[in-house]
């Protein structure tokens, strides 16, 4: 009986180190999992890190309530005060729509007649290249009657051309064109 007893006492320690040792693999892929995670996605703060997780697992909603107020400062022609909100209604920058809007603050804030906001225009640049990567397959279109263009493509192409200096920015006829 003392043999029984001895070969199942062995036979259970094995059982234990082998579950211990297999446990501590799992727990080692998990964590070099979300090491390679992190470093791939690089989030420059807490906010991005946690949002960015959330989204993984279709849990990131963005705050209704300051995107509202994002659009209504928008609306109101008060585009420093519409980028504060909409980057409060999206602090881990993980929503397509609340970077176009952010783009588009930074089109019409940085757009002049005679010149335009070159670090306005790239940084909206910015803005819709996330909204172009966040967007399912790349596409995105607004169905908001106050914008003039209601895609990224549409507003990444009038950055890049507010961006490039050439001829036509001599011409005068420049200061007759209109806002989008």
């Amino acid at each position: 009986m003392k043999a029984t007893q001895c070969a199942r006492d062995g036979y259970n320690r094995r059982v234990r180190e082998k579950a211990i040792r297999v446990g501590g693999l799992v727990m080692t892929l998990i964590y070099a999992s979300a090491i390679a995670w992190t470093y791939s996605r690089q989030p420059a703060s807490v906010a991005q890190l946690t949002g960015g997780l959330a989204a993984q697992v279709g849990a990131y909603r963005i705050d209704q309530r300051s995107f509202a107020d994002g659009l209504a400062f928008f609306k109101r022609d008060q585009f420093e005060e519409a980028r504060s909100a909409f980057s409060r209604a999206d602090p881990a920058e993980r929503d397509a729509r609340t970077q176009f809007y952010l783009a588009y603050t930074c089109y019409r804030q940085g757009w002049g007649r005679l010149y335009n906001d070159d670090a306005l225009f790239a940084a909206g640049l910015t803005y819709v290249e996330k909204a172009i990567a966040l967007a399912p397959s790349g596409r995105l279109v607004l169905d908001d009657a106050g914008l003039q263009m209601r895609s990224p493509d549409e507003l990444r192409a009038e950055l890049q051309a507010g961006l490039e200096r050439d001829l036509s920015d001599l011409n005068p006829m420049r200061v007759l064109r209109q806002r989008k």
